[in-house]
């Protein structure tokens, strides 16, 4: 997580990340009254690495797997896509407030060599996305002790 506070609104990307690439838009809403995103639209995902793995983990309350797609692109970078699609108002109903999000979201990862990209394993559980990349082992050197004479 970044120290420094973002002066690019309320995105809180970490410019020094070699793994993030989520761009700055300079033109981002410009030519638009209203804001096409939301906070929806900017999911929020946690990325750890274990000894074992790389995990992602993301709340996407209120989808179902079925909306959510995981994908490997370029064969290191790990995309997570979704869409929440917005209420459809009847005729007879009066809305007094929407405060809930709706559209689409994605995020790209950029991998590091160490991932075993075709072992990519994902589940839901109660609204999180839990992406698991498992890691290659590293080859511990081979030391043998060599006896001293003398």
């Amino acid at each position: 997580m970044s120290l420094i506070p973002s002066i690019f609104g309320s995105r809180r990307t970490n410019v020094f990340d070699p793994f993030s690439l989520d761009i700055w838009d300079p033109f981002d809403g410009l030519f638009t009254s209203v804001p096409e995103t939301s906070s929806f639209a900017n999911t929020r995902i946690d990325w750890k690495e274990t000894p074992e793995a790389h995990v992602f983990k993301a709340d996407l309350p209120g989808l179902k797997k079925e909306e959510v797609k995981v994908e490997v692109e370029d064969g290191r970078v790990l995309q997570i896509s979704g869409e929440r699609s917005k209420e459809q108002e009847e005729k007879n109903e009066k809305w007094h407030r929407v405060e809930r999000s709706s559209g689409k979201f994605l995020r790209r990862f950029r991998l590091p060599q160490n991932a075993k990209m075709d072992e990519v394993k994902a589940s839901m559980e109660n609204g999180v996305l839990t992406v698991t990349v498992p890691k290659v082992e590293e080859k511990k050197p081979e030391v043998k002790p060599i006896e001293i004479s003398g």
